[in-house]
């Protein structure tokens, strides 16, 4: 793993919202995932099982099972995205924690998701963090070109004017750092709770495999407050 130094100099913070600005144990996604399923059911007139047959096989060739279902079903993309985010975001707590490590963070702070605006700021404001945010870049702006599209981290760079070598990303998902780190931004992999050793041993284990992942964290407040030590220091 790389010196926490290494964050010196960056003067934009782009974070991933699902599983990443809040813990996957809170299970907010979870609530995603079965209205996407109910949503292929519906409109394929298929059942439950097979619905989320197809919902992982577009995800996995498509980034997003929306972006699946436009290119072979043709659907528009609004009614999908109501729908899937139609959910109970007060399952979410404020993240006190996570909320002073981004006062104290310096720079420009932004959400990049593959998900609605309206998730997100429904999201960022459970946690009590809004604030702290320049602003969100969804699926909408990204053209509905999902993560990990490089299109789509091209088309957040040109409308938020980042620059990619001053700018660190944090993810839940290894394939959707590939880009960045090519584009020269630090990395952060976000695993859930009590399983960042068990992914470092593993990723150690496997050399050089991944090494678009410079750090990984189970702990978004607290990687955060240490990388805020590291650049006061």
């Amino acid at each position: 793993m790389h010196d926490l130094r290494t964050f010196k100099g960056v003067e934009a913070w782009v974070f991933d919202l699902d599983n990443t600005l809040y813990p996957a144990h809170s299970n907010l996604f979870a609530q995603v995932d079965v209205r996407i399923r109910d949503f292929v059911a519906k409109l394929l007139d298929i059942s439950p099982e097979a619905a989320n047959t197809v919902q992982k096989d577009y995800y996995r060739r498509y980034g997003t099972t929306l972006r699946g279902l436009m290119q072979e079903r043709g659907i528009a993309p609004d009614d999908f995205l109501d729908y899937v985010h139609d959910i109970d975001h007060s399952v979410l707590t404020p993240d006190p924690a996570l909320e002073a490590a981004l006062t104290r963070l310096p720079g420009k702070k932004f959400i990049f998701t593959n998900g609605s605006r309206a998730h997100a700021e429904k999201t960022a404001a459970r946690l009590g963090v809004a604030a702290h945010f320049d602003d969100i870049f969804d699926i909408v702006s990204a053209g509905l070109l999902p993560k990990p599209n490089r299109e789509a981290y091209d088309l957040f760079i040109q409308a938020t004017g980042v620059s990619p070598a001053r700018a660190a990303m944090f993810e839940d998902l290894s394939r959707n750092l590939k880009v960045p780190h090519a584009l020269g931004m630090r990395t952060v992999l976000v695993v859930p709770q009590g399983t960042r050793e068990v992914f470092r041993e593993a990723w150690e284990l496997e050399g050089d495999d991944e090494p678009h992942v410079e750090f990984v964290t189970d702990n978004l407040p607290g990687f955060v407050t240490a990388v805020v030590g590291a650049l006061e220091a």
